[in-house]
């Protein structure tokens, strides 16, 4: 089934060449079906790829799902036309009093950066606050799962001297959840961070569980025990060659960056990289779009239970 997107989107023409099946609004306004509504809270400074990554995840499954975009207004993004923000993203006030069934928060580029001082924290706080009475379940990504870890939880994160940058194996916890259908017992996901969060921290709050860990990495994928808020601290959907523009964007930078660990071959960054995580970010997303949004999400939005 198609993923639903607003016509001209530049994602449109990406995916359709990558034989994805995509549905303009126009063409879904003639299917009498009930299309699963999902907001994207986009934080990353690379809109438009990041649209991408994460709409190619979303459409391999046999559901129709109904795609927006959401900015802060509080922070003006300035590695992307105006015009394109204006033409397919919207802003808080305008959706607040509307329901989803799920919303994706994404990473953002603010390592170090302690949560007060971000400049769009309040903003992005509101929303949170408000993803728990109107939406079914939210998707927290890297350091939007670090932010709603510490906003709804109070774990904080603790920043490392060094990024982590690579693709490190990781062991499933809880081998008989949902969200693991189709996985193996370990399995490959990159990172791209400088900040880690303690076990033990996160195995104090009632409402939590650790999904999967890894040696390298730490813990990556938390969810709570009600299958309302799912928090992965690594990027599942990035495409093979991601990591390799952030390596070279920081070295173009004079930031003297780690060569991403397990990624080029032979550590040689003149080589392809070896892609590792495709098939189990394509079933993380299936089975979170699948078993935590659409199997229980209910008919009508606004149906009060």
């Amino acid at each position: 089934m198609p993923i639903k997107i607003q016509n001209s989107l530049p994602a449109q023409e990406i995916l359709e060449g990558e034989n994805i099946f995509v549905m303009t609004e126009y063409r879904a306004m003639h299917q009498d079906i009930r299309p699963l509504k999902v907001l994207i809270l986009n934080l990353m400074p690379t809109k438009i790829e990041t649209e991408t990554q994460l709409l190619r995840k979303l459409s391999n499954t046999p559901l129709q799902v109904e795609v927006e975009f959401l900015q802060t207004a509080s922070y003006q993004p300035t590695h992307v036309s105006a015009n394109h923000m204006e033409t397919f993203y919207t802003v808080f006030d305008e959706i607040k009093e509307r329901k989803f069934d799920g919303m994706i928060i994404t990473g953002a580029p603010l390592d170090y950066t302690d949560w007060e001082d971000v400049s769009y924290w309040n903003e992005v706080s509101r929303i949170m606050e408000w993803s728990k009475t109107h939406v079914h379940c939210t998707l927290h990504i890297c350091w939007g799962a670090f932010a709603g870890l510490y906003y709804h939880y109070g774990i904080n994160k603790i920043n490392t001297k060094e990024k982590l940058s690579g693709v490190y194996e990781h062991v499933v916890l809880k081998k008989s959840s949902p969200l693991f259908r189709g996985f193996d017992d370990v399995f490959y996901c990159p990172q791209s961070r400088a900040m880690v969060m303690k076990q033990e921290e996160v195995e104090k709050v009632p409402e939590l569980e650790v999904m999967a860990v890894s040696e390298e990495a730490g813990v990556t994928i938390v969810k709570t025990k009600d299958s309302k808020q799912l928090f992965i601290t690594g990027h599942l959907e990035y495409d093979s060659d991601t990591l390799a523009k952030e390596y070279f964007r920081d070295l173009e930078k004079g930031m003297n960056p780690h060569v991403p660990a397990n990624y080029f071959p032979d550590d040689n960054p003149q080589e392809q990289p070896v892609v590792r995580w495709r098939s189990a970010g394509q079933l993380f997303y299936s089975n979170w779009l699948n078993y935590y949004v659409y199997q229980s999400t209910p008919y009508d939005l606004y149906e009060k239970h």
